[in-house]
């Protein structure tokens, strides 16, 4: 009776054209982990979850695309909306989709939503033993130690952009391969790729999707470009990265020897994963086996958007939540990953987050979760329960990325010639204290004048990322380019390393961009997701040109790491250990860290950011070493007297050991 209300719910809604009128929270649960296919040699067990089906058939192929039929099976319906078939004899090498029946009509034909291996272009899932997959050496793997989140130093790239320009020294151009190659220099002998990134100093690299996307046609060699932030296979690798993409186990055994040889070098691995939304929707492989479940309505019924991308997944669903948890625990599981970052987090539950949390940190106690605490358009889904950032004290050990800085820094990101606080703009100040922050409760911040947020929103350093550019909008090259169009490229060049000395020295979790340590250019090109290589690959030649930057950059992470002052644990300490300097000249930003209270060698730190164009005198009362001067890291044993000149658009470090 109830799956017949089911139908009668989905038959109303499939003449209307709308799915309002379902009660998805009718649908049964099911509570097994053993979705998709089971694989021994002996036999290959496929189980879908589809409740509304009056029948459902597991189609079998010799190719994952095209080629010819090798077998239909019929499955069985099982409790709890499964439906099971089990295909004795070694399947090995075959591949294979699901269609079910849903009010009379035959739906597509879709790999299930837990697919692992995917052939070309994953449009069928392929029968394999994982265990293939496994690089020598992988039962060893190990990530490399971490203690706590405001430990790390994130880097953010692209696959493709990495190693695609000729001036990579990089053999396996646009490939997973290509990170796993040490001793790539570019022309002038200088470091690229991952011997580049492990030079920097960065503890975590930032991978951008490297699930299997849709908007790439893996059968052509071309240069087809995207950054995959559309969601196809969400539990396998993105074929057009791999050397071969027809084979399912090639992209998953060079994926986990990238992860491998980033572990061997120190770097620890997050994915981007973009659980918000699906590529297709009423054709994705969730909506072909269970139509309308897996997304959220709006109050006409139709499919709501607050993904910008044409539907957003429903994670207060059980099913969908599970299907989330058991996802990301594999990729954990499975491929050794360290980290996620969210897209789109404020699209999601906190109930959701905070479920995936405890239960990732079960499996990895020093995992690391973050993500996007915004959305791109209205969700039916309340404000007061979704993973946005003015919630993220209600959620457990994840952090969100502060706008706040990102904006207050360079100038906001939807008004191009905007300028920020490193750019000249001086009334950014209290914005810039925010950040410094890390968005905690601090006793000297003016809410009020702060650009964005009106009120901290974190319980703890942990929770915010501290960032003033990433893969979306402008480069901060190229924002300072356009903000600043009529200055000298020194002085842009000083705003630039000002730009990431706030974010190096702010408490919270610090994040970067690739190639932003040599001041990397997109052109002018804003959002680049469908860009050429000509925009978006690194043109490793720079490191060469900006020397200087990449330099000074290094040098502030080695600061940072060695200096637990920048890093704090605990908003309480924030609160009374940081103390910014009050009556001082516009666009001049000056605060104290008292360093005892995080065990540091340095006493107490002073900190000067000049966001002006003025050079500034300052009185320095008492006598202090010089970190960092003017832009310069400076001699270990340098002395301040009683005042310096602080230049235009830089900053300035001092410690005292005593």
């Amino acid at each position: 009776m109830k799956k017949f209300l089911m139908l009668i719910g989905f038959i109303t809604q499939l003449f209307s054209g709308k799915t309002q009128k379902i009660d998805f929270s009718s649908y049964p649960v099911y509570n097994g982990n053993d979705l998709g296919l089971t694989y021994t040699p002996s036999e290959s067990i496929f189980k879908i979850w589809s409740p509304v089906a009056s029948g459902a058939e597991l189609i079998m192929y010799d190719s994952g695309i095209e080629g010819i039929q090798t077998g239909k099976y019929t499955m069985k319906e099982q409790d709890n909306g499964i439906w099971a078939v089990t295909v004795r004899g070694d399947q090995k090498g075959k591949f294979y989709a699901f269609r079910v029946q849903v009010a009379k009509k035959w739906l597509n034909e879709v790999p299930d939503p837990y697919a692992k291996i995917v052939g070309v272009n994953g449009r069928r899932a392929m029968v394999a033993d994982l265990r293939s997959s496994d690089p020598a050496g992988w039962e060893n793997d190990q990530s490399p130690v971490f203690k706590n989140e405001t430990d790390a130093i994130i880097y953010e790239i692209h696959i493709r952009d990495a190693s695609i320009s000729s001036n990579s020294g990089i053999q396996h151009k646009g490939k997973f391969l290509g990170l796993t190659e040490t001793g790539t220099k570019n022309i002038n002998g200088l470091s690229t790729g991952i011997d580049h990134i492990k030079e920097l100093g960065i503890t975590h690299v930032h991978l951008l999707p490297c699930f299997d996307y849709n908007s790439i046609d893996e059968t052509k060699s071309g240069p087809a470009y995207n950054w995959g932030y559309d969601p196809l296979n969400y539990d396998a690798p993105e074929g057009s990265y791999a050397t071969d993409p027809y084979n399912g186990l090639v992209r998953i055994k060079e994926f986990k020897q990238l992860i491998k040889t980033f572990h061997e070098n120190g770097l620890r691995v997050v994915m981007d994963v973009v659980y918000n939304h699906t590529a297709l929707t009423e054709n994705s492989n969730f909506n072909q086996l269970v139509p309308g479940y897996y997304y959220r309505q709006n109050k006409e019924g139709g499919f709501s958007n607050a993904t910008a991308c044409g539907n957003e997944t429903a994670s207060e669903r059980p099913m969908f939540r599970k299907f989330m948890l058991e996802s990301m625990k594999y990729w954990v599981k499975e491929y050794h990953v360290d980290g996620f970052r969210v897209d789109l987090m404020g699209v999601h539950d906190i109930e959701t987050m905070n479920l995936i949390s405890k239960e990732l940190h079960e499996l990895k106690p020093d995992i690391l979760i973050y993500g996007e605490g915004w959305t791109a358009g209205a969700s039916p889904l309340a404000d007061s329960v979704r993973a946005i950032k003015a919630n993220a004290w209600k959620l457990d050990k994840i952090a969100v990325f502060s706008d706040d800085i990102r904006d207050g820094i360079k100038g906001s990101v939807f008004e191009h010639k905007e300028k920020g606080f490193a750019s000249g703009r001086t009334e950014m100040e209290e914005s810039i204290k925010f950040g410094i922050t890390a968005a905690c409760r601090h006793p000297q911040v003016n809410y009020a004048k702060v650009n964005y947020s009106k009120s901290s929103y974190a319980a703890q350093p942990s929770q915010v990322i501290s960032y003033c550019s990433c893969h979306d909008n402008h480069t901060l090259w190229d924002k300072l380019v356009i903000s600043t169009p009529y200055i000298d490229e020194q002085v842009r060049t000083d705003m630039h390393k000002l730009a990431l000395s706030i974010v190096l020295t702010s408490q919270g979790i610090s994040f970067l961009h690739a190639g932003t340590e040599f001041m990397r250019s997109k052109k002018g090109v804003e959002n680049s997701f469908e860009s050429p290589d000509s925009i978006n690959a690194i043109d490793w030649d720079l490191k060469s040109k900006n020397k200087d930057v990449f330099d000074y950059i290094k040098e502030l992470i080695k600061l940072r790491k060695e200096h637990p002052a920048f890093r704090m644990t605990r908003q309480e300490d924030i609160a009374s250990g940081i103390i910014f300097r009050s009556n001082l000249p516009e666009g001049l930003l000056s605060f104290t860290i008292d360093g005892t209270l995080s065990g540091d060698s340095w006493k107490k730190i002073q900190v000067f950011f000049n966001g002006s164009g003025k050079q500034q005198p300052i009185i320095i009362p008492k006598n202090w070493n010089a970190a960092v001067l003017n832009n310069v890291v400076t001699d270990i044993n340098e002395k301040i007297l009683s005042s310096i000149d602080l230049k235009p658009y830089s900053c300035t470090i001092l410690y005292q050991k005593e």
